[in-house]
């Protein structure tokens, strides 16, 4: 396993951190497999653990919290808040009065006192960054947090968040959390240099592609992911995107062949390449997922590699652009782009 220095923190993270959200009620995992998951992925090497109170509705928390018992010091403990927790409408987005409930929920529910890094899931355009990033320095005064970070937001936000931070004399975020993978590049243009303009550590969730990446994925054969159950408009061949993404899955998929390489060391070992990423969430719903995972912890792909990927599938490029999961404002509203 390789170990990182996660931003401007001065921590050291593995290069392969392990993504929660599949622990509980969304990956029809048990506490008895997660803890079986967390033990593994522990002894693997694995020092950082990033879930949300968002994920199976607290339940992921709960495992995560019950399998670290007593061993909480040696591992780098991540969560985020501002998703919705349920219909009351002030039980989502980063105002004060719900980060602070939010956080106090979430360390019940991992049973710690604190936690390493807590983010904001998703930008919340009602709430200003002076307000939110007041909250979280506050927590991380009062020792509930060590850091704080963003997750899934645009580049521009980054940027205000930064300038807000200085000019209220805040602390700032240390960490972004975006979506990455070969088959969605589109953060290389604007996010990533952000995030190293700025210092920021990068924890690239999604590097299978929703299992895209996976192996589980080919032309010819059934599509039976745990995924493409739950979003199978994502898996719809007779959509011009997923088709575009099984014809890149299958040239890339001879890449890997000729370097020896499987399909999932190809696909993690191309995010871990970039300078800006510190670490790919992997997030296993079975032993035998995370097995297949670790096998990239020690992937380093060469130059030849990366080019034949880039020729693939264009740097910059989303092959499924309908699926950013944020979209400015402007291009929902009609109103906010006319006189």
């Amino acid at each position: 396993m390789q170990y990182r220095t996660l931003g401007r923190t001065g921590v050291q993270v593995s290069s392969l951190a392990l993504g929660a959200m599949n622990l509980g009620a969304i990956g029809r995992t048990g506490q008895e497999d997660a803890t079986a998951i967390i033990d593994a992925a522990l002894a693997a090497g694995i020092n950082l653990i990033d879930t949300a109170d968002r994920y199976s509705n607290g339940q992921s928390e709960e495992f995560v919290g019950k399998a670290i018992a007593g061993r909480r010091d040696d591992i780098v403990l991540a969560t985020k808040a501002t998703l919705p927790m349920g219909e009351e409408r002030n039980h989502r987005g980063s105002s004060r009065r719900w980060l602070v409930t939010a956080l106090d929920d979430s360390l019940r529910r991992l049973g710690v006192d604190h936690v390493d890094l807590y983010q904001i899931h998703r930008w919340d355009p009602t709430t200003s960054d002076e307000e939110t990033l007041a909250a979280l320095t506050d927590l991380q005064r009062a020792g509930k947090i060590r850091y704080f970070g963003s997750s899934t937001f645009p580049a521009y936000r980054l940027v205000q968040a930064e300038w807000a931070a200085r000019a209220n004399h805040l602390s700032r975020y240390v960490t972004e959390q975006p979506s990455y993978s070969i088959l969605q590049r589109g953060i290389e243009a604007d996010v990533l240099p952000v995030t190293e303009q700025y210092g920021l550590g990068v924890l690239a969730w999604s590097p299978l592609a929703s299992g895209w990446l996976s192996g589980a994925v080919r032309a010819g054969q059934e599509i039976t992911t745990h995924r493409a159950a739950i979003l199978p408009d994502r898996f719809d061949l007779t959509v011009p995107a997923n088709r575009a993404r099984l014809d890149a899955v299958e040239r890339l998929a001879k890449v890997a062949d000729q370097a020896g390489l499987t399909l999932i060391q190809l696909a993690l070992g191309f995010v871990t390449a970039h300078p800006a990423v510190t670490t790919a969430l992997i997030g296993p719903r079975t032993l035998e997922h995370l097995t297949s995972q670790l096998a990239a912890a020690d992937t380093v792909l060469p130059a030849d590699v990366l080019d034949a990927i880039d020729a693939i599938v264009a740097p910059g490029v989303d092959l499924a652009a309908h699926e950013k999961v944020y979209t400015p404002p402007a291009l929902l509203d009609p109103a906010s782009r006319r006189r």
